[in-house]
């Protein structure tokens, strides 16, 4: 078996695995092993993979595999890697184990969690791998639609009402972008050959100027959605607040990656006229989406609407980049994501291990908890400072190369753009700084005075993120290395 089937295969497996399993304390150590092999796979990849390129391969996607499962209309399960797939592979391979760490004391149906976090990853990890677009969008329904049950099930507060309205705006937004595939598709063989859904395919063809201008929107809309498009973020902060921990990492760690990932891969590449037509329009509601998130995550008392509505302007960030057209912004938006994703998932780790002792996640009932339980208040300073760009840490690779491949553009739009992105920065230090004061400085309060200490499985999820983060700010040049590598061929043809 090819080593990119196994990241689909391993997850099939753990859940049947699971499903055998009738012994409750279990359960969590089956779908632990599961992913300490998934994530071991995930390393192996990245291992391959600069094997390969070390030997001369420059083709833009290696391991490939091509067969043919729906021959009517020519749909292939084609899959294959590049540098930036690796990249979120691993990065869903760790949120996944990170977040099982975190989940170690879930009770309330614990198989019937983690059968529908692996379904959600291997979804994912298939959207990753793809290359024909029909598959692509398969794996892509198989990730999102599981979200409703965690959400629905295994949530809290008004968490039905969360479910239904990520899900209603999700599957309206697949909706658009089914509407976007199936137009490349049509138009995919203008000499009245073989249609076909392969992105490579697709991209020989010389699609018309207004097919692309009409198109465009379409796949660029569907896939923003779940990156958190404005104005059609709005699922995003009641979802994120209303999900259990291992939930809101996953979402806000890897599912809304999908967003820009896709955008990268599709939209821009299959569209280069539809993208320079668009890239000014959609310009503006990102930036107002990096500027509207952070701004509004200031006015949130709510610890986990904080995160989620600074996720909203984080992410906003990968498709500014993205829309600058150039490689340095490009990688900067790519790193972004990685970034995020570690970012983010330990800001939730750390919110579900707080609420789990104080029972409250709202920041004007806590206060003086770095006394009471220091490991964990040192930890979620730590993902604080990650978080607002402190050189060292990954927020700081990621944003300054945005905002160096932004100031590129010498036009005064781009510049305006470009500053006003710069500025969430000290909207993001204002935010981030004030919670810590808030939650973890000053006098303990007394009903907080005997909280427990972090337990090991604590520990060991939000170590692991914390390394990551570390790791892509220390060592910079080598995630961008493997990015600048496989953006090359993207950035030519735009």
């Amino acid at each position: 078996m090819d080593i990119l089937t196994l990241f689909v295969i391993v997850p099939v497996i753990t859940i049947v695995a699971l499903m055998a399993v009738r012994n409750k304390s279990y359960f969590r150590v089956v779908a632990l092993a599961g992913f300490i092999v998934q994530t071991l796979m995930s390393f192996n990849l990245i291992y391959q993979y600069l094997q390969e390129r070390a030997s001369g391969n420059n083709d833009i996607f290696v391991f490939t595999k091509d067969v043919i499962w729906f021959a009517p209309l020519n749909i292939h399960y084609a899959i294959g890697v590049d540098g930036i797939s690796v990249l979120m592979i691993m990065l869903t391979s760790v949120i996944v184990l990170a977040g099982i760490f975190i989940s170690w004391q879930v009770d309330d149906l614990p198989k019937e969690f983690f059968i529908s976090l692996i379904v959600l990853s291997s979804g994912v990890f298939g959207f990753f791998i793809s290359y024909d677009l029909f598959t692509m969008f398969v794996f892509y329904e198989i990730a999102v639609i599981p979200m409703y049950l965690l959400i629905g099930i295994w949530g809290s507060g008004p968490r039905e009402y969360a479910a239904m309205k990520l899900t209603l705006m999700l599957m309206g937004a697949s909706a658009i972008l089914l509407i976007g595939i199936l137009g490349l598709y049509f138009y995919s063989a203008p000499d009245g050959g073989q249609l076909t859904f392969n992105i490579f395919e697709i991209a020989k063809v010389n699609l018309p100027v207004s097919m692309q201008r009409l198109f465009f929107p379409f796949v660029f809309v569907g896939f923003g959605v779940i990156g958190a498009l404005f104005p059609f973020h709005t699922w995003s902060p009641d979802g994120h607040a209303s999900a259990p921990t291992a939930v809101s990492m996953l979402h806000a760690g890897v599912l809304m990656k999908l967003g820009g990932y896709g955008i990268f891969r599709i939209a821009m590449f299959l569209m280069p006229e539809g993208t320079h037509f668009w890239a000014d329009f959609f310009l503006v509601l990102a930036i107002i989406g990096v500027v509207y998130g952070a701004l509004a995550a200031i006015k949130q008392t709510d610890l986990k609407y904080i995160n989620a509505y600074s996720s909203v302007s984080h992410l906003g960030l990968v498709l500014l980049g993205l829309l600058m057209i150039n490689n340095i912004a490009w990688k900067g938006a790519m790193i972004q994501s990685l970034s995020h994703g570690f970012i983010t998932a330990m800001f939730f780790a750390m919110i579900g291990i707080i609420y789990g002792r104080t029972h409250t996640r709202i920041v004007s009932k806590m206060s003086g908890l770095l006394v009471i339980i220091p490991v964990i208040g040192v930890l979620y300073v730590l993902a604080g400072l990650a978080n607002l760009g402190l050189p060292g840490f990954s927020g700081f690779v990621a944003e300054m190369n945005i905002f160096v491949g932004a100031f590129q553009h010498s036009d005064t739009f781009h510049r305006v753009i470009t500053i006003l992105a710069a500025s969430s920065i000290v909207v993001t230090a204002v935010y981030i700084l004030r919670l810590v004061g808030k939650i973890l400085m000053g006098p303990p309060m007394e009903e907080y005075a005997n909280l427990p200490g972090i337990t090991w499985y604590e520990k060991t999820g939000t170590f692991i993120l914390l390394f990551f983060i570390t790791l892509i700010g220390t060592m910079p040049l080598w995630f961008g290395k493997i990015l600048s590598d496989s953006i090359i061929p993207f950035i030519e043809r735009l």
